[in-house]
């Protein structure tokens, strides 16, 4: 059965964060607050909970799911920083998605079988005390090609009662990340978002 909880996104409360954690160790799905709009979050490791991600949203297996991670060292655990990572660093944590080369330990389903991740450090404290023991999915939580939600309300109106657990933050931006890939050379920006970039 679905749980709404309140959260402090300056203070998240920490018995909160821990029951959401255990959510996803459970395979399970969270909805949480970001710096721009609301996320699905599972366990980035476990194939069958992305595959309940793939399922709620109605999304095609050949899109990709972006991940957030607590901290830059985290991305080196996931995926190929090279040369890029002073310059990533002057722009994370914020309202970014970085397509990098993925590693090997990343499951071929999260990035639709393709050799690339796109990876969030939102700047949002929830975000970060959340992924301190692993990555989890990004996505927004909205339905496939729908409107991306900036409340609890507009997640429930296009999702219903099927996720496990709702971090209720309070109202975000309701405008998704700018997507940069990173493996180009300059980087390519591949979605405008809610913040301009510039190196």
């Amino acid at each position: 059965m679905m749980k709404i909880v309140k959260i402090n996104s300056q203070n998240p409360e920490k018995q909160t964060i821990n029951e959401a954690v255990k959510v996803l160790e459970d395979d399970g799905i969270i909805v949480y607050p970001t710096d721009t709009i609301y996320g699905l979050g599972v366990n980035i490791f476990s194939e069958t909970a992305i595959k309940k991600v793939y399922s709620l949203k109605k999304r095609d297996y050949r899109k990709p799911l972006s991940v957030c991670v607590s901290r830059i060292e985290d991305i080196k655990k996931i995926a190929y920083l090279d040369e890029g990572e002073k310059d990533i660093e002057k722009i994370l944590p914020g309202p970014y998605t970085i397509i990098l080369r993925k590693k090997e330990n990343i499951p071929s389903i999260l990035t639709a079988g393709t050799d690339r991740i796109g990876v969030r450090i939102p700047d949002n404290q929830i975000c970060r005390e959340l992924t301190l023991k692993f990555p989890i999915t990004a996505t927004s939580a909205n339905l496939s090609g729908e409107a991306s939600p900036g409340s609890v309300h507009e997640v429930i109106k296009q999702l219903g009662d099927s996720v496990d657990l709702i971090l209720d933050g309070g109202e975000t931006q309701k405008i998704p990340s700018t997507v940069i890939d990173w493996t180009t050379h300059p980087p390519e920006i591949l979605r405008k978002g809610v913040k301009d970039f510039k190196i």
